[in-house]
């Protein structure tokens, strides 16, 4: 491993990307820091979940590195991005000018590219202004005018498109990609800060053997949940593929060859996470954003089982529909992100147009059939990998209150990202000659 890193630091592309990347990063991380004009930061971080509700300020407060809650001028960093991306291509599938763009080459993916940042900055100018209005109506402004709060939805918007354009130099000349990059360095700089708390609420002031238990259940359920979300990101069904070989008189042409389609098991990633627990935190981002009261107990009780952290505590009952609205909405979106990134027909049609087929299957409808029935099968599994990542940390989170930055939604992004981004640097190192990390 480390005989790699020392190759990789050999080849002078990957080098200056690295070093990139991190003087990059580094601003990045400087500027969480750095408090936004006007905003009392010192009452900020209980607040916020009074404006957005618990569980949406936890994992905007994860996605960003602990900027949210310090509210500084990085605050919403590459949030607006990630949401305007989604956006795009649910509407690449609506819009067909938009699916016709996107099959349109380097050229429609620039302006696809284009579109998103303007999204982008739209989302950025929303989100600020929804923060700004919600804290100035909690008192947390020094002062509440007009000016003010232009002068903070100019800075929180400002500071995001800075983190947007630092995400694409990392992709342009650095290592990986840059948005995901940022997001994962953010996740990561909270790491200390949970094991900290962790360390204060289960092991400093215990006896030897409620210390050794308490060490002991901690790091077996970090490395269990991140060995599963390994597993699950790198699963996949191998589907063979032969090509007839094609021959012209007595010369033989290409063809005869035999290879695979790779269906990833979670072919959708953490999307489906992300979308069902943004969908389930809607109900409380309004309520609070508008202020709006809620009286009744049945009302409070339909809250609390949409909130995170009420599932698995003891005497919460009704918390666990929650639960199951969240299952099913993780499988449908599993699904639904599946149906619009991986299209069966037009894999078919590309291997009969190629000479291409499926051993045993014949070509065209009846490969569609089966790559569909296949699929239907792993998204499935997909989807109960993806419940069982997410729902280890919230058990243990209602449970015995142990909530940490780094479980289910987090720890799939950290993991992903990191895998990605030694992929690309293998594939830069293989032109040279050298070893990749994980051929070791």
């Amino acid at each position: 491993m480390f005989q790699t890193l020392k190759n990789a630091f050999k080849v002078k592309e990957i080098r200056m990307g690295l070093l990139f990347t991190f003087f990059v990063l580094v601003i990045v991380r400087l500027g969480s820091w750095i408090p936004a004009p006007g905003i009392d930061t010192a009452k900020i971080g209980g607040a916020l979940a009074g404006s957005l509700g618990e569980t949406a300020s936890e994992v905007l407060d994860a996605f960003t590195g602990g900027s949210v809650s310090r509210m500084t001028i990085f605050a919403l960093s590459v949030t607006p991005y990630i949401t305007s991306s989604i956006i795009m291509q649910l509407l690449t599938i609506a819009i067909p000018a938009l699916e016709e763009m996107q099959k349109d080459g380097d050229e429609g993916r620039k302006k696809i590219t284009a579109i998103t940042r303007f999204v982008s900055i739209a989302l950025a100018i929303t989100e600020s202004l929804g923060l700004t209005i919600g804290f100035g109506r909690s008192g947390l402004l020094k002062e509440y005018t007009p000016f003010s709060v232009i002068v903070i939805v100019i800075t929180l918007t400002a500071g995001s498109a800075l983190v947007m354009w630092l995400g694409e130099r990392i992709s342009e000349h650095g290592i990986g990609n840059g948005i995901s990059i940022i997001l994962l360095i953010n996740i990561i700089s909270r790491i200390p800060s949970d094991l900290k708390s962790l360390w204060q609420m289960f092991v400093s002031g215990k006896n030897v053997v409620q210390m050794s238990f308490a060490i002991i259940i901690i790091v077996g359920v970090i490395l269990i949940t991140t060995v599963l979300t390994v597993i699950l990101n790198d699963a996949e069904r191998r589907i063979p593929v032969t090509y007839a070989q094609k021959t012209a008189g007595r010369q033989r042409m290409a063809g005869g060859r035999s290879t695979h389609i790779p269906l990833k098991v979670n072919t959708g990633n953490v999307m489906p996470i992300i979308f069902a627990s943004t969908l389930m935190s809607i109900p409380s981002v309004i309520i609070n954003l508008f202020n709006i009261k809620v009286s009744s107990t049945v009302g409070n009780r339909i809250l609390e089982g949409l909130n995170t952290n009420y599932w698995f505590r003891p005497g919460y009952p009704w918390a666990y529909i929650g639960l199951a609205i969240y299952i099913l909405l993780v499988i449908f979106f599993a699904y639904f992100y599946t149906s619009i990134s991986f299209n069966p027909m037009e894999i078919s049609q590309n291997l009969k147009k190629g000479g291409g087929f499926i051993p045993g299957i014949r070509p065209g409808k009846p490969t569609q059939d089966y790559l569909n029935a296949i699929l239907n099968y792993i998204v499935i599994i997909g989807a109960f990998g993806l419940m069982l990542v997410a729902i280890i940390p919230i058990f243990f989170n209602g449970r015995f209150s142990a909530n940490v930055s780094f479980g289910g939604t987090s720890l799939i992004i950290i993991v992903g990202v990191i895998i990605e981004t030694i992929k690309q640097i293998e594939s830069k190192m293989v032109v040279r000659n050298y070893s990749g990390f994980l051929n070791q």
